[in-house]
């Protein structure tokens, strides 16, 4: 998925004449804590509530302020990807979006994000997980395939985090059953150390959860 396939037309844009007093009105309306500021189509950069609050005048202007953000944005062929890593290292609770002639075309939510990374990481899907840890060399998508699907099962998602100051990651795998002991078993017997192992039992459960979070995100 690429950003624009991201964008959301729920955020309105500030201008330069518009007051901090209103800019903050409208972040507590829509739930973030940054608003991008553009006139016509051209993107001057993001203006985030911490600015606002140093505003000795809240009635002034908000193009009187310096933007410390105005680099933070994405082209609309960026890879999805590169906008969470974007987000992170701006800290950002919504991330403008420009063409290639860098005009601005809206922004992405941070909750737009996060959703689409829970459909990605199946949190709807009936099943369990299995966490692994490893040394980063030995890991191999294609041998962990082959143990899931040994078992008559699939692999549903997988993702990695590197462990602070080590050479090893941990693996999480989502699989489309619950009965995971077969699968537990081949693993040990290839040597894998599994730090754990949860299944859901309930589906109804399962799907009030992802409703909840699901709702949660779109407040």
């Amino acid at each position: 998925m690429i950003a624009k396939e991201l964008i959301t037309d729920s955020v309105s844009t500030l201008h330069t004449s518009d007051t901090a007093i209103y800019a903050l009105s409208l972040m507590e309306e829509y739930r973030i804590s940054h608003m991008p500021i553009v006139n016509n189509e051209d993107f001057l950069g993001l203006i985030s509530e911490s600015d606002l609050y140093e505003f000795a005048d809240i009635e002034a202007p908000v193009g009187a302020h310096r933007l410390s953000l105005n680099k933070a944005f994405v082209t609309d062929n960026q890879h999805v990807y590169e906008v969470i890593k974007l987000a992170d290292e701006f800290k950002l609770s919504i991330i403008p979006v420009l063409d290639a002639k860098q005009k601005y075309l809206g922004v992405i939510r941070l909750a737009d994000l996060t959703h689409y990374f829970a459909q990605l990481a199946a949190v709807d899907q009936p099943g369990g997980l299995i966490t692994l840890e490893m040394n980063y060399h030995d890991y191999s998508v294609l041998e962990i395939g082959q143990i899931v699907e040994s078992s008559d099962a699939r692999i549903l998602s997988l993702y990695y985090v590197q462990l602070p100051d080590t050479t090893k990651i941990e693996v999480t795998i989502k699989i489309n059953r619950n009965d995971l002991e077969p699968i537990i078993q081949t693993f040990n017997r290839y040597n894998y150390t599994i730090v754990s192992s949860i299944f859901e039992t309930d589906e109804e459960e399962l799907n009030d959860r992802y409703d909840s979070l699901m709702n949660y995100l779109n407040v």
